[in-house]
């Protein structure tokens, strides 16, 4: 795998003039016989609220692996705007059956599609991993490049139709970005101290929006179980620490809706679903 040092030497310290209008090129880029740390996992379990037995992999630990090369294609040449300005809108995760700690994996990921919209441009990163040729787990991210426009008006989001009369309380640390960071390879710096954040227009540390999807599939763990399925996350409204947030589900035919809000239930921070295969 590529080495992330090297990566974010180029991501903080290069000079990018920002989107030149141009339609993104797909880009394509991979690695083979990929092995895992165990002490990685483990720590990655922990912070985001896994019980990690030692072989079977978190349902987004893969993601982990997969962002080396999402970075890789972050700092191409044809890509003329930099990683910090941009924001992850959704994520899609497909597991087509548990993973072990002890397979080698295959991991590829494409730049796919790039839109323009009100809000900026929009684009997609697809990712896979395979094992002995076979397609076991599947990722796509749509990230935005905010480009300003006086004349859009932004409207806040609103929650789901939920009950929300079971939801549960969590207090999220001053530190979790850090702890997030350290784990995942992930140091985008609004996420690491409210000084570096600052620098952004962010008063706090932000959350990771990957933090928050993998805390919330670790708490619903026991209604997964080894079931194949698709989790499908919405990114809606930044997440500051420290902060308490709530968290509930809810059963819709076959599929498993859930919510993250604030801590009196009200904005949503990130909505999701799960649908099993």
């Amino acid at each position: 795998m590529p080495s992330l040092f090297s990566l974010y030497r180029k991501i903080f310290f290069g000079r990018k003039p920002g989107w030149n209008e141009l339609p993104l090129p797909k880009i394509y880029v991979s690695s083979s016989n990929v092995c895992l740390s165990s002490d990685k996992v483990t720590q990655y379990s922990q912070v985001c609220g896994f019980d990690f037995d030692g072989k079977n992999l978190p349902l987004t630990y893969m993601y982990v692996m997969a962002f080396r090369l999402h970075a890789v294609i972050f700092t191409h040449e044809a890509i003329t705007f930099p990683l910090l300005g941009m924001i992850h809108l959704r994520n899609s995760i497909t597991q087509y059956r548990g993973l072990s700690i002890d397979e080698k994996f295959d991991i590829e990921c494409m730049l796919t599609t790039s839109t323009v919209t009100d809000s900026g441009l929009e684009f997609e990163l697809v990712s896979k991993a395979f094992v002995d040729g076979t397609l076991v787990w599947e990722s796509s991210s749509t990230y935005l490049y905010r480009i300003e426009n006086s004349k859009r008006r932004v409207r806040p989001p609103k929650a789901n139709a939920m009950a929300w009369d079971t939801a549960e309380t969590w207090s999220l640390a001053e530190d979790l970005g850090r702890r997030y960071a350290k784990a995942s390879g992930d140091y985008n710096l609004i996420h690491l101290h409210p000084v570096l954040s600052k620098r952004f227009g962010f008063d706090r540390v932000l959350a990771h929006g990957m933090w928050s999807k993998a805390r919330c599939i670790a708490q619903m763990m026991p209604q997964i179980g080894d079931r194949p399925c698709t989790v499908d996350v919405a990114f809606k409204l930044p997440l500051f620490m420290p902060s308490d947030v709530s968290f509930d589900t809810e059963i819709d035919e076959d599929n498993l809706m859930f919510e993250l809000r604030d801590a009196r239930g009200r904005r949503p921070h990130l909505s999701g679903q799960i649908s099993f295969l």
